[in-house]
């Protein structure tokens, strides 16, 4: 062999040995959300291959006490209870907090991090605005599915307050910093980072309530959830914990304490009287009122963005139709542009993208939203019914002296609604369905309030089954009726 092959050889052994050693080492799968999950999990700034945070060094330290490889899994914050169940990974953890529904569900570990519930408020509001009792009549933000959200719904019933949820902890400050919100009450490791994001925010040091993260497993892998207690308690009692949140700035004085009582023996620091659950039944009957609040503005934010839709489709299926040259191209690229980008795109656009120029309410920007991109649908589906008609009947119109407005008022646009009619109907079921994007706009429609109910019951079964059922009681009676249209203008056929 010749000596280049030889040192090619001796370049690529210990390369070939790495990655077979790496290969048979076994893997610990951990679940977490790195969209928007600083300082929990998130992109390395520096190097956007790589995670970063310290739940990801808290997770790679796990992995190497037991023996095995860290691999990270994408799951949405809101399902990682559900994923757990699945067995999509072996443990998750991306600052999810020990409650009572959680530990009913699925295997939690013992806490390794104690958070306080804090109020962040405009810098001018600070001295108005120091409690929850404070903000009666006002909006709050936070996340959906948290402590945070249960303690808003608790203070809506007390003191009046508007829960606002999110579905990130970007987007509650940045609204607060412009007005849309009054309040912003999230863990103080989201508070202090956001703060460092937005000048003029001031966070209360006050808790309104004290929680904890909690590692999670499958409930049928008990095995692992200890293995998992015990390194965390021999991380609480070397150091290695503290070194982490050291590094990540999120050390303070409540961490000894919730080391001290962890390293004695307690599993978790939930009152004992909080871990009773309500029944299934119990908590169906809480939450049914809500879930009918939600399809109700489901119903009428979907009808009124079809009225919208129907409008401007109409307007832009004459112009396409009877317009000059520069009518239809403007229509045609609206038309285009509006159909070949996502909806949810525009839904942020209008409500986040010109809130510089136009701050839009969150229906307003969810009524557009949809109303505008289900009028391109509209308009096409009005453009073919248009041209549908038969010619022969136009001309005849004309010969009989009608004029052109007569002809569509009289002939066409009759002829044209009865085609249109079935292909309408299918747009309107599918936007009563669509109208769940706007959630991303903290508009509660339907089946956002039931991603809440199933969090926090801990099942999808009977959330889902109710949810369905009120879609189906809010579109089947609108088939029935277009059909009934649709049968009685059936043309009739030749004998």
């Amino acid at each position: 062999m010749r000596p280049a092959g030889r040192r090619l050889i001796a370049l690529a052994l210990p390369v070939l040995v790495s990655v077979g050693l790496a290969a048979q080492e076994p893997v610990l799968r951990w679940g977490g959300d790195a969209e928007g999950g600083a300082p929990f999990v998130e992109a390395d700034p520096n190097d956007p291959t790589r995670l970063a945070g310290f739940d990801v060094e808290v997770a790679e330290l796990v992995a190497g006490d037991l023996g095995r490889r860290p691999q990270f899994v994408q799951i949405a914050f809101a399902s990682l209870d559900q994923s757990a169940l699945r067995g999509d990974f072996d443990i998750g953890m991306s600052g999810i907090e020990d409650t009572p529904a959680r530990r009913g569900m699925v295997a939690a570990s013992v806490p390794y991090y104690q958070f306080r519930e804090v109020l962040t408020v405009r810098a001018a509001d600070r001295g108005t605005y120091r409690t929850l009792a404070d903000l009666g009549g006002r909006r709050v933000a936070t996340l959906a599915g948290t402590i945070a959200y249960d303690l808003l719904l608790e203070a809506g019933r007390t003191h009046g307050i508007e829960a606002v949820s999110y579905d990130d902890d970007v987007h509650p400050y940045s609204d607060l910093a412009i007005g849309r919100v009054d309040a912003v009450l999230l863990d103080h490791v989201l508070a202090e980072r956001a703060m460092r994001r937005h000048e003029g925010l001031v966070t209360h040091p006050e808790a309104v309530e004290v929680g904890y993260y909690i590692i999670i497993t499958a409930p049928g892998n008990v095995a692992l959830r200890d293995e998992v207690n015990q390194v965390l308690r021999a991380a609480m009692q070397d150091g290695r914990l503290e070194a982490i949140y050291r590094r990540w700035n999120i050390w303070n004085e409540d961490q000894p304490v919730l080391f001290a009582r962890v390293l004695a023996g307690a599993d978790t620091l939930l009152d004992a009287e909080s871990v009773q659950l309500p029944t299934r039944w119990e908590a169906t009957l809480r939450y049914l009122p809500s879930l009918l609040r939600a399809a109700v503005l489901t119903l009428v934010l979907s009808c009124l963005a079809m009225v919208l839709a129907v409008g401007l489709g109409v307007a832009l299926a004459v112009g396409r139709v009877y317009g000059d040259r520069v009518t239809r191209a403007v229509c045609t690229i609206y038309i285009e542009v509006i159909r070949g980008t996502p909806v949810l795109l525009q839904l942020f656009v209008l409500y986040y993208g010109v809130s510089s120029f136009v701050r839009l309410p969150a229906f307003v920007a969810a009524l557009l939203g949809l109303g505008l991109n289900y009028a391109a649908y509209e308009a096409e589906i009005y453009r073919a019914s248009l041209e549908a008609v038969p010619k022969g009947q136009l001309d005849a119109a004309r010969t009989l002296g009608f004029s052109e407005r007569q002809i569509f008022s009289l002939v066409r646009a009759p002829q044209a609604f009865r085609f249109s009619l079935a292909p309408m109907t299918n747009d309107f079921v599918a936007l009563l369905k669509d109208s769940s994007l706007v959630s991303v706009l903290t508009v509660v429609e339907l089946t956002k309030q039931t991603q809440i109910f199933a969090a926090n019951i801990g099942s999808w079964a009977i959330p889902g089954a109710l949810c369905a059922a009120l879609y189906l009681m809010m579109s089947l009676p609108i088939a029935h009726v277009a059909r009934r249209l649709e049968g009685q203008w059936k043309a009739p056929t030749a004998s």
